[in-house]
């Protein structure tokens, strides 16, 4: 049996990889996350968790707005693109150089700002945008839960998900 058997089991549930479009006054911005779903129909809400240090949870407190981007699964090395956090120095262990770096993930692709003001990437299969209604905080992260705004289907295709990647984000 693993070290960590619970761990080991929650890294087999799927998780569809979504780009999380937000943006502060001056620049607008995209994260990947799994761990986001519809939460309610009427009014349609969306649950993002988001860590606790993270820029795009300062983004969207500030603007209480964000995007949602889905990739299809011929999207992988776009979405390699938002891998790494806003601030490198967020890994531990970066040398000092590699730490200080900012990493502006949303230059040279092609996006549109929505409504909102947040992020539409062009290579999007589906999008949509939210207003934040809720924040909830548990543990490492907090649950900001959006009103859906608007969205669209950009075209027909099957979602980039972690099964597709072999990526986790569990455990």
């Amino acid at each position: 049996m693993p070290e960590d058997a619970v761990g080991a089991a929650l890294e087999q549930m799927p998780y569809g990889l979504y780009i999380v479009g937000s943006r502060s006054d001056d620049e607008v911005n995209g994260m990947m996350a799994d761990w986001v779903m519809q939460v309610a129909f009427e009014p349609r809400l969306v649950a993002v968790s988001l860590e606790n240090d993270s820029h795009t949870l300062e983004n969207v407190r500030g603007t209480r707005a964000f995007s949602v981007n889905i990739l299809d699964e011929g999207a992988m090395e776009l979405a390699r693109k938002f891998a790494q956090p806003y601030y490198a120095a967020k890994i531990e262990g970066r040398p000092v150089a590699e730490a200080a770096k900012v990493y502006h993930k949303l230059e040279g692709i092609g996006h549109s700002l929505g409504e909102t003001g947040s992020p539409i990437l062009d290579e999007a299969m589906a999008w949509f945008e939210c207003e934040l209604e809720q924040e909830v905080a548990i543990g490492g992260h907090t649950l900001v839960i959006g009103r859906v705004v608007n969205g669209a289907v950009n075209r027909a295709g099957k979602p980039l998900t972690s099964e597709i990647t072999g990526w986790t984000y569990a455990g």
